[in-house]
C-alpha cells in the first residue's frame, strides 16, 4: 500500500510563487527556492527586512538564475563600462529591468547596507537604471553585479557603443502604441455593432441583438484589462501608499462604466455604455501618447541641443586652439590648464599630472597620474597644464549629469509639492462625482453613472500641472538659443525672487578682446618671454591671457616643473629650473610697488623684479544699457578684485550710489554675498567661474561668463556666452515675465475645469467627450506656454 502525503500549498515570502509549506523554511517562512532563501538570509543579515514591509511579495523569483560574470574580469571590459574610476573609486551606471515598485527603490539605495564598499547608489525608476558610486579596493564590478543578481536584481550590460539615450522612450512608444492599436481597433468595431442602439432600429432580431451586445463586452475586455491596465495599476500602487494621485478617479470611472454596462447586458435592461468605455480608453492613450511624445521632445532639446559652451584647447597644426567639446574626436590632443575641466576619457601623454576629482567622489586631494594612464572624464587639472589624446567621443551628456547633480534634492521638493496639490485635487473630484450622481440618481436615475463617470474623467490637473514646466521648457529653449545656460528649470523661480545683483570686474564686465596692455620694465629677451608665457599657459585667469597673447612667444621651447596658482593673488611657477612669479605686487614681494593705479600684473625672474604688465580694461559693448535695465528692478553692487583706479568711470556707468569695493580677495566677496542673504536679500552674483567660484556657489544664482575658452563650474547655476551680454537684461526680463505666462496658463485650465466639470454635473457630457475634452486640455495649455513665451520673446527681440 503506498503512502500517499498530501502537501499544503503557500506562497513564497520573497517573490510570490507557489511553493509548499515546509519544504524550503528560514525564520518560519516559506520559500520556493534556496535562492529566494539565501535572499532574505542576506537581507535579515543586514537588518534590510523592512524590504518586505514595503511591498507583498516585492522579491523577483530566484529560479532557474544563470547570469555570469566573468566576462567583468577583463579591465578593458570594465573601462569600457564604467563612467568613472581614480583607483579607488569607480561609477557605473546600470541597466536593471527588474526594478518594479517602492520595495526595488528601497532596497537598491539602499546597498551600502549590504555591502561597505557600496558609497552612494541612486535609482532612475522610469528609465530603469541605477547608478553606484563605490570603492573598488573594497568591491569589484564583478563582486557588485554578482550581489544584485544574488538579491534578484540582474544587471544587464551591453557591450556594444552604441547610443542608448532613447531606447526607454523608444520602448515605451512601441508599447503605448500596440495599446492604441488595440484600444482603436476594439473601439471601431463596437461602435460598428452599436449602430442600431443609435439608429433605434427594433426590427432586427432578439437574438442577434443580444449578441451583438455580448461581442461589445468580450471586444471591451482586451481595452480595460490590457489597453487600460496601467491606470489600475498607477491607482491601487498610489492608494496603497496612502495618496490619490490623477489616475485613481479615472480607474474608477472605467471600474464603473464596465460593470454598469456589463450588469446592463446580463440583466437585459440595456446595451451598457462600452462604446463609452472602450472610446474613453483610446482617447486617454492618445492623450497619454502626445504628452510622453512632448515630453520627450524637451527632454531631447535640454540634453542635446542646450549645450553649455565649454571649449578646451586642441592641437591644430603646430599650435592649440580654441574647440567646442562637441567638435573634438578620438585620437585628438588636448591640453588642459589649471582648474579645467577633462571633458573626455583620455590618455595622459605628459610625465605626470595632478587631478582634483573632488567634483565626483567628494575627496579634495589631487591624484597623481602617470605618462600613458588612463584618465576619465570629470577631473580638473591641479597645477601645471597637461597634454592628453582622447579615447572616447566627449559625453556631453555626463557632463550635464554632473553640472545638474547639486540640483536633485530642490527638483524632489518640487515634485512632492505637486504629488500634494494632485492628491487634494483628487479626492475633492471624487466627492463632487459622489455628490452628483446621488443628486441623479434621485432626480434622472438614467443619467447617474454617466455624469458619475463623466465628472471622474472631464476633471484634470494634468492642464494645472503642466502649466510650470512647459513655460519654464519655452524660456530655458530661447535662452539656449542665445547662449545662457541654466542648470535646471528651478533657477527659473530663483531668478524671478532676485533683487540684488553682484557683478565682478575684470572678465565679467571688461572686454578682454578689446583690451589694451602695455609692459613697463626693462625689455624682457625672447628666452624670458617664452619662460613667461609657460608660466602663463597653465592658467585660465583673464589677465593670464592678456599677458600670454601680448608676449606672443613660443611656450613649447621649456618646460613646466612645478606650478602653483593663488587665487586672487598670482602665479608662482618653475619652468625649466627658473622660478617665474606673477600677480600682485605684494604675492611677489614687492609692497612698494602698490601704488600703481592700474590693473597690473608684476613680473619677477629667478628672484629678481622685471616689470610690471599694466591692463587698460574696455567695458562689454551694451554695458551701459544692461546696467540701466537692471538698475529698474533691482540694486546693483560691484566687488573687484583689482584697484580701485577706475571708480570715476565705473561711477558714470553704474546708477548714483552704487556701493563698489575694489580689492576684495574672494573670500571677502563670499562674505559679502553671505551678509547681503542674512539681512534678506535674494543675491545674483556675476563673475568669471574661477576666482568667484564661493561667491558663485552662495549667491542665489550664479552667473559665470565665458570667452570662447569656457570655464565649466558646478559652483554656477548658469553660463553665460560673453557674446550674449548685451542682451542680459532682455533675458532677465523674458524670465520675470515668465511668472505671467504660468499665472494666464493657470487660469485658462482651471476655467477648463471649473466649466467641464459644471457640463458634466448638469448631465450635459458624455463619458466619451469628457475624455477627447482631457487631452484637448493639455494641448491647449502647451499651445499657450509656447507661443506666448515666443511672442514675448521676438517682442524683446530675442
Amino acid at each position: 500500500m503506498r503512502e500517499t502525503i498530501e502537501k499544503q500549498q503557500t506562497t513564497c515570502y520573497h517573490c510570490g510563487d507557489e511553493c509548499y509549506t515546509g519544504q524550503i523554511t528560514a525564520d518560519e517562512k516559506d520559500f520556493c527556492c534556496t535562492g529566494c532563501k539565501t535572499v532574505y538570509e542576506i537581507l535579515s543579515e543586514n537588518e534590510l527586512c523592512d524590504y518586505y514591509t514595503l511591498e507583498q511579495n516585492p522579491g523577483i523569483t530566484q529560479k532557474n538564475k544563470t547570469a555570469l560574470f566573468d566576462f567583468l574580469d577583463n579591465e578593458e571590459i570594465v573601462r569600457s563600462l564604467l563612467e568613472f574610476s581614480d583607483g579607488k573609486h569607480e561609477r557605473i551606471t546600470l541597466s536593471i529591468p527588474n526594478i518594479h515598485c517602492s520595495s526595488c527603490i528601497w532596497l537598491l539605495e539602499h546597498l551600502d547596507r549590504l555591502n561597505p564598499g557600496v558609497l552612494d547608489s541612486k535609482v532612475n525608476f522610469s528609465q530603469r537604471r541605477l547608478t553606484v558610486h563605490y570603492n573598488c579596493q573594497e568591491i569589484s564590478l564583478r563582486q557588485l553585479a554578482e550581489g544584485l543578481d544574488r538579491i534578484g536584481y540582474t544587471p544587464v550590460f551591453n557591450l556594444e557603443k552604441k547610443e542608448e539615450s532613447n531606447s526607454v522612450y523608444q520602448q515605451f512608444d512601441k508599447q503605448l502604441l500596440i495599446k492604441m492599436g488595440i484600444a482603436g481597433f476594439c473601439f471601431g468595431n463596437v461602435m460598428l455593432l452599436s449602430f442600431p442602439d443609435y439608429l433605434g432600429i427594433t426590427s432586427l432580431e432578439y437574438n442577434y441583438q443580444v449578441f451583438f451586445r455580448w461581442l461589445n463586452a468580450v471586444l471591451a475586455l482586451p481595452v480595460v484589462f490590457y489597453s487600460g491596465w496601467d491606470y489600475f495599476v498607477s491607482a491601487f500602487k498610489s492608494i496603497r501608499q496612502k495618496y490619490a494621485n490623477i489616475d485613481v478617479p479615472i480607474a474608477l470611472g472605467l471600474v464603473v462604466l464596465f460593470l454598469r454596462s456589463v450588469y446592463e447586458v446580463a440583466s437585459k435592461t440595456g446595451s451598457g455604455y462600452f462604446d463609452s468605455l472602450v472610446g474613453l480608453v483610446f482617447f486617454l492613450l492618445i492623450g497619454k501618447w502626445f504628452q510622453n511624445r512632448t515630453y520627450q521632445a524637451l527632454s531631447f532639446d535640454r540634453d542635446y541641443k542646450s549645450y553649455f559652451p565649454l571649449a578646451v584647447l586642441k592641437l591644430v597644426g603646430k599650435e592649440y586652439k580654441p574647440i567646442i567639446v562637441n567638435d573634438l574626436e578620438k585620437g585628438d590632443e588636448m591640453l588642459i590648464r589649471n582648474a579645467e575641466l577633462i571633458p573626455a576619457d583620455s590618455i595622459l601623454i605628459d610625465d605626470q599630472a595632478f587631478i582634483d576629482y573632488s567634483f565626483v567622489t567628494g575627496e579634495a586631494e589631487p591624484v597623481q597620474k602617470s605618462k600613458g594612464q588612463y584618465i576619465y572624464a570629470g577631473g580638473r587639472i591641479a597645477g601645471k597644464q597637461a597634454r592628453f589624446i582622447i579615447q572616447r567621443p566627449v559625453s556631453q551628456s555626463y557632463l550635464t549629469s554632473l553640472w545638474n547633480e547639486e540640483g536633485y534634492e530642490r527638483k524632489e521638493k518640487s515634485l512632492k509639492l505637486i504629488d500634494r496639490v494632485s492628491q487634494y485635487f483628487t479626492i475633492a473630484i471624487v466627492a463632487i462625482a459622489i455628490v452628483s450622481a446621488v443628486y441623479w440618481q434621485f432626480t434622472d436615475p438614467s443619467k447617474t453613472w454617466l455624469v458619475f463617470t463623466s465628472v471622474l474623467i472631464i476633471a484634470c490637473p494634468c492642464a494645472l500641472a503642466l502649466s510650470t514646466p512647459f513655460t519654464q521648457g519655452s524660456i530655458l529653449r530661447v535662452l539656449g538659443k542665445h547662449h545662457l545656460f541654466l542648470k535646471n528649470a528651478d533657477v527659473i523661480d530663483d531668478l524671478q525672487k532676485v533683487d540684488t545683483i553682484i557683478f565682478d570686474k575684470t572678465g565679467t564686465i571688461t572686454d578682454p578682446k578689446a583690451k589694451q596692455i602695455e609692459f613697463e620694465g626693462e625689455e624682457l629677451t625672447a628666452a624670458e618671454a617664452s619662460l613667461v608665457v609657460a608660466a602663463v599657459s597653465s592658467s585660465t585667469h583673464p589677465l593670464s591671457r592678456y599677458v600670454k597673447e601680448f608676449l606672443n612667444a613660443e611656450p613649447d621651447v621649456y618646460q613646466i616643473e612645478s606650478f602653483e596658482e593663488v587665487t586672487g593673488k598670482g602665479i608662482l611657477a618653475v619652468v625649466s629650473g627658473v622660478e617665474v612669479k606673477l600677480g600682485s605686487a605684494k604675492f611677489i614681494g614687492m609692497e612698494s610697488l602698490e601704488e600703481a593705479k592700474s590693473s597690473a600684473v608684476y613680473l619677477t625672474i629667478s628672484g629678481k623684479y622685471r616689470g610690471v604688465f599694466k591692463v587698460n580694461n574696455t567695458y562689454r559693448n551694451g554695458l551701459k544699457e544692461v546696467i540701466e535695465e537692471l538698475s529698474l528692478a533691482n540694486e546693483l553692487k560691484l566687488l573687484s578684485g583689482d584697484n580701485d583706479q577706475e571708480r570715476a568711470a565705473l561711477t558714470e556707468l553704474f546708477p548714483k550710489g552704487t556701493e563698489m569695493q575694489f580689492e576684495q580677495k574672494p573670500d571677502d566677496k563670499l562674505k559679502k554675498v553671505q551678509a547681503l542673504q542674512k539681512n534678506g536679500h535674494r543675491v545674483m552674483m556675476f563673475g568669471d567661474g574661477l576666482n568667484d567660484a564661493g561667491a558663485l556657489k552662495q549667491s542665489n544664482v550664479g552667473v559665470a561668463i565665458t570667452e570662447d575658452i569656457s570655464s565649466f563650474s558646478p559652483a554656477c547655476d548658469a553660463i553665460m556666452d560673453a557674446n550674449a551680454f548685451k542682451k542680459l537684461g532682455s533675458l532677465l526680463s523674458l524670465i520675470t515675465e515668465g511668472k505671467t505666462v504660468v499665472i494666464a496658463s493657470m487660469a485658462i485650465s482651471l476655467m477648463y475645469n471649473v466649466g467641464g466639470i459644471t457640463f458634466a454635473v448638469l448631465g450635459i457630457l458624455t463619458p466619451l467627450f469628457a475624455a477627447v475634452l482631457m487631452p484637448l486640455s493639455s494641448i491647449s495649455v502647451v499651445a499657450f506656454t509656447t507661443a506666448m513665451v515666443r511672442l514675448r520673446a521676438k517682442r524683446k527681440g530675442l
